[in-house]
């Protein structure tokens, strides 16, 4: 079999008709790992004896003909900041680093209740905190595309195993963009729902207010799939909505013809690589041959999009890494004379660059006398945003932006500037800032590297999403091509 090939839906056929075992689908998937993940780096643990385990539990059950759960035999990838009970989960961070959860997160449980099988966890950013992996403490993750650039972040290491055909599917988290900018460099599927449609407990907590976990998928049908096994609310997380849950995946055959696709301007004036842009104008034409009206908005205030994310991201990541002081949580200093010193040495030792400048900036932000000036004032300009993404929603059913200004950067590119790397969200902050759901899908490559198109929703209106996605999909076939390793 070529796993690279397989999706969650042609995975299950095969096992449903006996075309394969389960055992032969996941002893594939790790022989491909063991063959490439030198130079992936994809993964921060494996778990391949339980999975081969599982996967001959499965075989027993197709061999009495029980009939298989919706995820029965898939093997999926976690990012290593979703708690996994008796795995080590790490947050890539060092502070962290023989952490082993004693439950597991909600978004796991529904997974495994589902019949999926973990296959490990996969590397990211410290806490979530990048857009390239290469704020990793154990190395960054490389793009499958071209192993000299990025895969994105902060959950590159989970695109990065699915694009490289190391799972079928992955589970990733969207703070700032962390599933959506790495599903648009590694040309798979990237969604962030709308926030409080997926629990959040049992993720590690970055920004609290704008956490959400995300998937990664080779198609909208699969993508589709696993929101509809891991939606709903959850008695655990009290930010979850009490909204229905829709099996998304049966509710995608929906004609474009007549739905309204709003370009707001000031995304599209500055695209910095000419032949992106022109892949981007290509995939809008198509949905406007599928029957879409395209129409011109404007989002005026999206500009400070970014400034508002990077007020109220540090101060919640200083509130929320506080709990790790090498008392309740963290990798205790064995240096440390006294209490002050435990607080000290652990958190020096155990924070990487990235964390602590965070902690720093947003312990400045919400200090006496600053609080007002920053984080009050970007809270207000959060819902000046929102609001206005919500009104243009009353003229148009969806939104459309690319997803980058450009294809994958270098490894080491941005990694010396900070600021620049912020950037890297410029797109993707908005759908953030209002809560709503927003997608990355492959439109095709640009030097021959993936791009991304960024389709957004209204609040809860992620079958409208992912039904476009579809019908995109189904017109082209950019998600048929697959990364030479």
């Amino acid at each position: 079999m070529d796993v690279q090939k397989l999706t969650i839906k042609s995975a299950k056929r095969a096992l449903e008709t006996k075309e394969f075992s389960c055992v032969d689908l996941v002893s594939s998937i790790f022989d491909r790992i063991r063959k490439h993940e030198k130079n992936v780096h994809a993964f921060l643990e494996l778990c391949e004896e339980s999975a081969i385990k599982e996967a001959e539990n499965v075989d027993a059950k197709i061999a009495r003909k029980e009939k298989l759960r919706v995820l029965e035999g898939i093997p999926i990838s976690i990012k290593d900041v979703i708690i996994t009970k008796g795995v080590k989960t790490t947050a890539a961070s060092k502070i962290l680093e023989n952490y082993i959860p004693s439950y597991d997160a909600t978004i796991i449980k529904k997974l495994k209740d589902a019949g999926a099988i973990i296959i490990g966890k996969t590397n990211c950013d410290e806490f979530a905190h990048g857009a390239s992996t290469e704020n990793s403490a154990y190395g960054a993750s490389h793009n499958p595309w071209d192993l000299d650039r990025s895969p994105g972040g902060s959950s590159g290491g989970s695109a990065a195993a699915l694009s490289a055909g190391f799972c079928l599917a992955s589970l990733g988290t969207d703070t700032g963009g962390s599933t959506r900018q790495p599903g648009g460099w590694c040309n798979v599927y990237g969604l962030r729902p709308t926030y409080g449609r997926i629990s959040r407990y049992g993720l590690i907590s970055m920004t609290s207010s704008t956490d959400t976990p995300g998937i990664f998928a080779k198609t909208a049908e699969d993508t589709a799939l696993l929101l509809s096994v891991l939606a709903g609310q959850d008695k655990k997380d009290a930010t979850t909505l009490p909204a229905e849950v829709h099996e998304y995946h049966t509710q995608l055959d929906l004609p474009l013809k007549g739905i309204k696709i709003g370009l707001p301007k000031e995304f599209f004036s500055d695209v910095e690589d000419e032949e992106s842009a022109s892949v981007i104008e290509k995939a809008i034409e198509q949905f406007k041959n599928l029957g879409a009206e395209i129409k011109e908005v404007s989002l005026a205030h999206t500009k400070y999009g970014v400034s508002v994310y990077y007020i109220i991201t540090p101060s919640e990541v200083s509130s929320n890494l506080g709990k790790f002081d090498g008392i309740r949580y963290g990798q205790r200093s064995s240096e440390a004379q006294n209490l002050f010193e435990t607080y000290t040495k652990t958190r020096g030792k155990g924070f990487g660059p990235e964390a602590k400048r965070r902690i720093m900036l947003g312990t400045y932000a919400l200090s006496s006398g600053y609080y007002d000036a920053y984080y009050k004032k970007a809270q207000k300009v959060r819902t000046v945003i929102s609001d206005e993404i919500k009104k243009v929603f009353n003229d148009v059913d969806l939104l459309m932006t690319p997803v980058s200004p450009h294809v994958a950067i270098k490894l080491g590119e941005k990694s010396d500037n900070p600021l620049a790397m912020y950037l890297e969200d410029i797109y993707l902050c908005s759908a953030v800032m209002a809560g709503i759901p927003a997608l990355s899908i492959p439109v095709g490559f640009a030097r021959n590297m993936p791009v991304g198109l960024q389709i957004m929703g209204k609040q809860l209106a992620e079958a409208s999403v992912l039904s476009a996605a579809y019908q995109y999909e189904k017109s082209t076939n950019w998600t048929k091509k697959y990364p030479k390793l």
